[in-house]
Parts: structure tokens; C-alpha cells; sequence
């Protein structure tokens, strides 16, 4: 119940005590320290819009007070905000206060923060913020101000990058044709001739192969023979990485199957069997 009364009292202080602002001026000088205009601010209403040259400086003075006990007081935000109406660009600057609430800020346009908006020919329309996390926020109309259009930005180097692009148009190569049937079987003709050549060779002379169906042989001889198919299947479909893998499969029993071979006709030959 205490927390809740002191959290009341709290919120009723902070609602009750103010921010107002205390002998706003104006001053406009020249490069070379003549004052060119000079006033009081009215929080009521604006003054005849000021005019800045490209030498020119404003200079603004304040103090922040509580409205209540016209004390000096510290915000714990303090900002300028030139406004632009027509093109709706806004800059904001900080400003330091003191302790005391006392303010100054100095507008060199020859040399303008970052904060100005880029201007054309329109006036800026400058108001004070101010922001307090124990007094309610405030917002006071100041003038309108005029200063030197703005020169158009040299164009960043990666200025293109951030533009549409042309279309990207790929051109593909044309499918590949199968030649002719007749090439095809010229071809063909030419890979198996050898094969006729050596039949026929082999059947003049007589070359035998008492062994070859003997169940020692016949695991490698099978085994050569899927390599063989393996080699057309890649010619037919399979890609590279189908037929390393396959062949590496076979690779191993076909390690063994030959040395069991080997071994067997090492002893046919030597009259074991």
C-alpha cells in the first residue's frame, strides 16, 4: 500500500511540474562580426522568417526552467528540428544545456552540421524539443529560417550499384544431335572388326582353352566381362562418379578372383592337377 501511495505521489509531481523556456534570442552576424539582426523570441508567435547567407552565423540563446518555481533545470534531452514542409526532410541537432538550464547554440553556415536537411528555395521550420523524464515533454516554435539552397552531392563511386541492372539473357548451347545411324554403324563396324579379326585368327590356328569353364576361372572371367558392361552402361547413361563408384566395388572381388586364378593355372602348369 505505501509503494502504490508513493508511486501515485510520484506520477502527480511529474504531472504538475513543467518545462518553460526563458529569454529566447536571436542573433545574426556577419563573416566579419557585424551584427546583422538581433530579437527576442515570443513563444506565442513567430517572427519575421530569418535570412542566412553562405557566411553568415546564428546564434541562439535560452534558458529551461520549471515552470512552477522558475528554476534552472537540466532536460535530460534538449534538440533543434529544421523541418522542411514542402519536401518533408528534417534534421535534428543536439544542444548542450548546463546545469543551471542555460543553452547556446551556434548555426557557422560555412560550416553547417550534418544535421540540416538538404534545402531548396523553402523555408526551414525550426522548434525546440524538449525531453525530462520528471517534467512532461515540450515542443516550442521558434521561426522560420532561410539559408543557402543546398549543392546537388557528387555521385558516390558505387552509386550504379544501387540501381536496377539490365536483365541478365543467357544463351545456351543447342542441344547436342546424335550423327547419323549410317556413322553410327561405320562406327561400330570399325570397334568390333578387331574382335572378327581375332576369331578368326584363333580359329585357324587352333588355340585351346581346356581350363577356361573351370570353376577357378570362371569368377574372373565373369568379373572382366561386368567391367566390360560397365564401360557400355557409361556409354549408354551413367556419369563419371556413378561408374568410379561401381568399378570400385568390383575392383575388389576382382583382386581376388584373379589371384585365386593365377594360382590355379600356376599349378596346371606345373602339372599339379
Amino acid at each position: 500500500m505505501i509503494w502504490q501511495f508513493s508511486w501515485l505521489l510520484l506520477a502527480a509531481t511529474a504531472q504538475a511540474a513543467s518545462l518553460s523556456l526563458q529569454s529566447p534570442r536571436f542573433t545574426i552576424s556577419a563573416s566579419d562580426a557585424t551584427q546583422l539582426r538581433s530579437d527576442t523570441l515570443s513563444l506565442t508567435k513567430k517572427p519575421e522568417p530569418l535570412t542566412l547567407g553562405a557566411t553568415d552565423t546564428l546564434k541562439l540563446t535560452f534558458q529551461i526552467t520549471e515552470s512552477d518555481e522558475g528554476k534552472g533545470v537540466q532536460p535530460h534531452q534538449t534538440f533543434l528540428r529544421f523541418y522542411d514542409k514542402e519536401s518533408g526532410e528534417e534534421g535534428i541537432q543536439p544542444v548542450r544545456v548546463t546545469p543551471g538550464g542555460k543553452a547556446k547554440f551556434e548555426l557557422n553556415m560555412m560550416r553547417p552540421p550534418a544535421s540540416i536537411p538538404p534545402t531548396t528555395h523553402n523555408p526551414l521550420e525550426v522548434s525546440l524539443i524538449l525531453g525530462s523524464f520528471v517534467h512532461a515533454p515540450a515542443q516550442y516554435d521558434l521561426f522560420d529560417l532561410y539559408i543557402p539552397a543546398s549543392q546537388t552531392p557528387a555521385e558516390h563511386p558505387d552509386e550504379a550499384s544501387f540501381h536496377v541492372l539490365p536483365t541478365i539473357k543467357h544463351t545456351f548451347r543447342p542441344e547436342q544431335k546424335s550423327p547419323p545411324q549410317s556413322i553410327s554403324a561405320v562406327f561400330a563396324a570399325a570397334v568390333l572388326s578387331p574382335w572378327l579379326v581375332l576369331i578368326g585368327l584363333w580359329s585357324k590356328i587352333g588355340v585351346r582353352v581346356p581350363n577356361l569353364f573351370s570353376i577357378s576361372i570362371v569368377p574372373f572371367t565373369a568379373l572382366l566381362g561386368a567391367f566390360e558392361v560397365l564401360l557400355v552402361w557409361y556409354w549408354v547413361d551413367l556419369k563419371l562418379g556413378q561408374v568410379l563408384l561401381y568399378g570400385g566395388i568390383l575392383t575388389i572381388p576382382t583382386v581376388f578372383a584373379g589371384k585365386q586364378a593365377l594360382y590355379a593355372t600356376g599349378e596346371w602348369r606345373a602339372g599339379r592337377k
